[in-house]
C-alpha cells in the first residue's frame, strides 16, 4: 500500500537511472496485473501544498495509454504531458524545463505507442483543420521511415508505421536537446536523462529504444 507521497529528500536521492529502473519495475507490475494499491485520500492531503515528482513523461493522448497506470505510479509521482503523436512544442518544452530545472525531476521519458492514430495520419498525409499543422511535427519521422522500410509508405504498411513511431520518439528527443539549452545542459551534467520508449497496446509492455 502506497501511503507516503514523494518528498524533496526522496526525490533528491533518486538518480536518472534509478528513476528509469523504478518506472520499468512499475511497468512490469502493470503487465503482470500486480499494481500497487494507494491510500488516495492520504496522498491527496500530503501533496496539497507541494509536489516532488521524479520524472516527466511526454505521451500521446491515446486513451489506451494511461500513463500513471502503465508505470504503476500514483499521486505526486510523475509529471505527464500529452499531445497526439507525443512530439515537443514550445509549451511542452517549457513544461519540461519547469519539471526538471524548477521542480527537481530526474528523467524525461518520451513515450510513443504502437498503432498510433496520429502517426498513421501523418503516414497518410491527412489534411484536416488544425490536424494538418499538428501532423507536420510527425512527418519527418515518416519521411525517414520511407527510406528504411520496404513497401508502400502509408498506414497499410505495419512495418512502416512501427518504424515511424520509433523515429518519431527518437527525433523528438533530438529536438528536445536542440531546442532547450537548459535541459541539454542538465543532461550533460548528469542531472537528468532524456530517454524514449514505445508502449505495446497488445501486451502493455514499454520497450525502451
Amino acid at each position: 500500500m502506497r501511503n507516503n507521497a514523494l518528498t524533496k529528500e526522496i526525490q533528491s536521492n533518486y538518480t536518472p537511472q534509478s528513476v528509469l529502473e523504478d518506472l520499468l519495475d512499475g511497468n512490469k507490475r502493470y503487465v503482470s496485473n500486480n499494481v500497487t494499491n494507494s491510500d488516495i485520500s492520504s496522498l491527496v492531503q500530503q501533496t496539497a501544498n507541494g509536489q516532488f515528482p521524479k520524472a516527466v513523461i511526454l505521451s500521446c493522448i491515446d486513451s489506451r495509454v494511461p500513463v500513471e497506470l502503465v508505470f504503476d505510479q500514483t499521486i505526486g509521482d510523475i509529471f505527464v504531458a500529452r499531445v497526439a503523436g507525443n512530439f515537443e512544442n514550445i509549451d511542452i518544452l517549457g513544461s519540461m524545463e519547469y519539471s526538471c530545472a524548477v521542480a527537481g525531476s530526474k528523467l524525461i521519458l518520451v513515450l510513443g505507442h504502437e498503432s498510433c492514430g496520429a502517426v498513421k495520419a501523418a503516414c497518410d498525409g491527412v489534411e484536416l483543420g488544425n490536424i494538418t499543422a499538428m501532423l507536420s511535427n510527425i512527418t519527418p519521422a515518416a519521411k525517414m521511415a520511407s527510406e528504411q522500410v520496404d513497401g508502400v509508405a502509408d498506414s497499410s504498411n505495419k512495418e512502416f508505421v512501427e518504424k515511424t513511431v520509433e523515429n518519431n520518439v527518437k527525433l523528438t528527443i533530438e529536438r528536445i536537446r536542440e531546442k532547450s539549452k537548459i535541459l541539454q545542459e542538465m543532461e550533460d551534467n548528469g542531472e537528468i536523462s532524456i530517454v524514449g520508449g514505445v508502449y505495446s497496446l497488445a501486451t502493455g509492455k514499454v520497450n525502451m529504444l
